[in-house]
């Protein structure tokens, strides 16, 4: 009798996929797909249904039943039937496992009162099941040994059988990929001695190595790095030293409480965290969230985000998202109900919070601004308190806005040494170094951004902050730059008029003023430079001025250019 449910022929795994009501709904809207024993997905075919419940027929009333009326009946109802009830359970489409497509047969068959079918039925499923577990009994024992190291550090061999099990997870319910490869390809990197990381690390390596042959390659591949996250972080909290995924869908709770509980410990995390209810929240975590990743996304997350203790990471994706929920619920009045919600916002993807925010959320210093802008005087003391600023901002991953148009030009006097001021850009480049000596809490480089407006003595040399030749004393090729540029000047471009350039100290209230108010105030300071009552200023043609910008903005992809009335109306 040859009665399974196939949507295609299919060739025996290694080790079957469990059936798992709760999949992956990889597919386009309104279809259904079905995700066969080696985990790879097909299109769900309803004549499959209907031949396979005919064999079931004709196995035990004769071959002569195949022309009887009432079997095709019968037959056409029940796939209908079985179909009905996916479609209503995934009305907006999904995939389902071949093992539940034959319950709902056998289901069906029970209900309609043919029992002699339905047993007889059942008792192929199991005489199929016994000569699969054989081919997998045979194929295990023909395979070699592989010695390896386990993480313990004592010797042992290979778990094939767990390894094609994390394979077969990892592809299971996306098209296009073969776990039978991977597990192919993976044996060929291994050798005797080999630590259990490695073949952890060789598994990622060779299903990322996949990827330009399908793009689902890399959420396989990510689904192989959680294996890695998931062992460093059970392992790091003693709960287990290896977890499967169809594991974690009961791991995940009983891992929240120790999480926090080690976190705060090691003086990582607050200790308002463990006044919450952990068990209510530790029940809430989802994880089958963890395979929606891409593998770029949870590698960014592994080396980025996730607190580590000396370089072993022990928060898991789900642990990771309900740390930083709780960290921003914890002002709120039902703190667990507030938690979740934010948790079930930010884990499944619809929406996701800032860097700050997911680094330090539920942390000893919960610095969650992205951005810090901040003007800097025309005084050394302000200018090096400014600089201390950004090194402390930096330090807890705010990104940073400084205004250096106060500052006074290059050229210009300056009262307390009777000397001549050095400009701007020496400044600069100690913001420059600064941004690379601290950066945002260890995890990525400083970002900051310094603004200079169009009429100040030293544009044309903050032009030139990025570019690739000239001194190098006199560039910063770390911090980007932005141009302020008010509407006068782009009046005066389309005009082919001249420009004027001031020292701000000589013009002070200018940076201030936008609008028409900068224009009566601008003009009126030309009017005062032509008659010799500002001595340090220049005229260039700002036809000129806009081509450099240009240049440099094709050049560099800096100064960027910002519109100062714009801005301000």
């Amino acid at each position: 009798m040859q009665t399974d449910v196939q949507t295609t022929g299919e060739s025996s795994p290694a080790t079957p996929v469990s059936p798992n009501p709760a999949t992956v709904t990889a597919t386009a809207p309104g279809q259904l797909r079905v995700i066969k024993r080696n985990g790879s997905v097909v299109a769900y075919d309803e004549s499959k249904i209907s031949v396979a419940i005919t064999k079931a027929y004709l196995a035990v009333e004769g071959g002569n039943a195949a022309a009887s009326t009432r079997i095709h009946e019968s037959v056409a109802q029940l796939g209908t039937q079985i179909s009905e009830i996916f479609r209503r359970r995934m009305p907006s489409g999904g995939t389902v496992h071949i093992e539940d497509i034959q319950d709902q047969v056998e289901l069906a068959l029970m209900r309609t009162g043919e029992h002699k079918i339905a047993r007889s039925y059942v008792i192929y499923r199991a005489e199929h099941n016994r000569i699969r577990q054989q081919k997998q009994d045979t194929e295990k024992a023909s395979q070699p040994v592989i010695s390896v190291i386990l993480d313990s550090g004592e010797p042992g061999p290979l778990d094939t059988e767990r390894l094609q099990t994390v394979i077969n997870e990892a592809c299971e319910g996306l098209e296009g990929v073969s776990p039978e490869d991977i597990y192919k390809e993976t044996l060929k990197n291994l050798y005797p001695g080999v630590k259990m990381e490695d073949v952890r690390t060789s598994l990622v390596m060779t299903a990322r190595t996949m990827v330009e042959k399908d793009p689902n390659y890399s959420y396989v591949t990510a689904r192989l790095l959680m294996d890695t996250v998931r062992s460093e972080a059970l392992g790091f909290l003693g709960i287990a030293s290896a977890a499967t995924q169809s594991e974690m869908h009961y791991r995940y709770a009983a891992t929240l409480k120790p999480y926090i509980e080690k976190g705060v410990e090691l003086g990582l995390l607050s200790p308002h965290l463990l006044e919450y209810d952990l068990g209510v929240l530790g029940e809430a975590l989802q994880a089958d969230r963890d395979q929606q990743f891409t593998y770029l996304g949870l590698q960014t997350l592994y080396d980025r985000y996730f607190i580590h203790s000396n370089g072993t990471r022990f928060e898991l994706p789900q642990v990771f998202y309900m740390r930083v929920a709780m960290g921003l619920a914890s002002n709120e009045e039902n703190r667990e109900a507030r938690a979740i919600e934010f948790y079930n916002l930010i884990s499944s993807f619809d929406y996701m919070v800032s860097t700050p925010q997911l680094f330090n959320s539920g942390t000893l210093r919960p610095q969650l601004s992205s951005c810090f802008l901040t003007t800097v005087p025309d005084d050394l003391y302000g200018i090096y308190s400014a600089i201390r600023d950004n090194a402390m901002l930096s330090k807890w991953a705010g990104g940073l806005g400084n205004d250096w148009t106060p500052v006074r030009a290059l050229g210009a006097h300056i009262k307390g040494t009777n000397g001549k001021s050095q400009g701007i850009v020496p400044f600069l480049k100690v913001v420059n170094d600064t941004a690379v000596a601290v950066n945002q809490g260890g995890k990525r480089k400083g970002a900051v951004c310094s603004y200079l407006e169009t009429w100040h003595m030293d544009i044309e040399e903050f032009l030139e902050l990025r570019k690739n030749t000239g001194d190098e004393r006199r560039r910063a090729h770390d911090m980007n730059t932005a141009n302020w540029i008010p509407d006068l000047f782009m009046k005066r471009v389309f005009e082919e008029r001249d420009w004027t350039l001031f020292s701000p100290n000589n013009v002070p209230d200018l940076h201030d003023l936008h609008g028409k108010a900068f224009e009566t105030a601008y003009i009126e300071y030309e009017r005062q430079a032509a008659a010799g009552e500002i001595e340090v200023y220049k005229t260039i043609k700002a036809g000129d001025l806009w081509r450099k910008m240009i240049s440099m903005l094709f050049e560099t992809g800096h100064p960027w250019i910002t519109f100062k009335d714009a801005c301000n109306v």
